[in-house]
């Protein structure tokens, strides 16, 4: 039980990544800078330019992958980037691994090699691939669903979800919905009637597969 609206039924989830990267730079005088100061904040800058503009989170919905910027903070003298990268599809995500990598290692060519440090790791994947195998799980929660009067809502989770992880862990995870909205803003809230909602829903997953047993 992860998931925001009434009916929300998901099994598929972005591939996901973290990557840091630390830019340093050299600070002197503004006044005597001429080929001498390397601004770091400028590299960040130039490095988030190589990104292709479209390919973010305000830009990108459905099955559309992104690279998203969730923080910048420095100076001249060191800055450091956050991003997450994320795509429904594995071949798609590798390649955005690797777009990230070629673009350090041209800037690195360009800036020398400790202009730009980066460390990137893994952090979850579709779990679409260890739900497949045992679909029937998503039809017992749809038919439990539709045995309620709750109009199932289909859809790719644009996020990670504990099912994610669940799933890869052996524990093949289908995520329901909980009531919440407007998640990860001031205005997030949960419905208490979609809640009790979704209590009924889990007890009568439970019940089908008591029979099933």
């Amino acid at each position: 039980m992860d998931g925001g609206p009434l009916g929300g039924l998901e099994y598929e989830s972005f591939n996901a990544a973290g990557a840091k990267l630390t830019f340093n730079g050299t600070n002197t005088h503004p006044g005597t800078a001429k080929n001498k100061m390397r601004n770091a904040t400028k590299l960040a800058m130039e490095f988030n330019g190589y990104l292709p503009v479209e390919e973010a989170p305000e830009y990108t919905e459905g099955y559309e992958g992104f690279y998203h910027l969730l923080s910048l903070n420095g100076d001249v003298e060191q800055s450091k980037a956050y991003y997450i990268i994320r795509d429904f599809d594995r071949e798609n995500f590798e390649a955005r691994k690797n777009n990230v990598k070629n673009i350090v290692k041209t800037m690195q060519e360009k800036y020398g090699e400790d202009a730009v440090v980066l460390e990137m790791n893994d952090q979850y994947y579709n779990m679409l691939e260890k739900i497949e195998p045992v679909r029937e799980i998503v039809d017992i929660a749809y038919e439990a669903m539709k045995s309620l009067d709750i109009e199932p809502n289909i859809h790719p989770i644009r996020g990670g979800t504990d099912g994610s992880q669940l799933s890869y862990m052996g524990l093949p995870t289908p995520n329901i919905f909980t009531g919440g909205e407007n998640y990860h803003g001031k205005f997030e809230y949960v419905s208490v009637d979609t809640m009790e909602k979704a209590v009924q829903v889990i007890v009568e997953i439970a019940r089908r597969f008591e029979e099933q047993a």
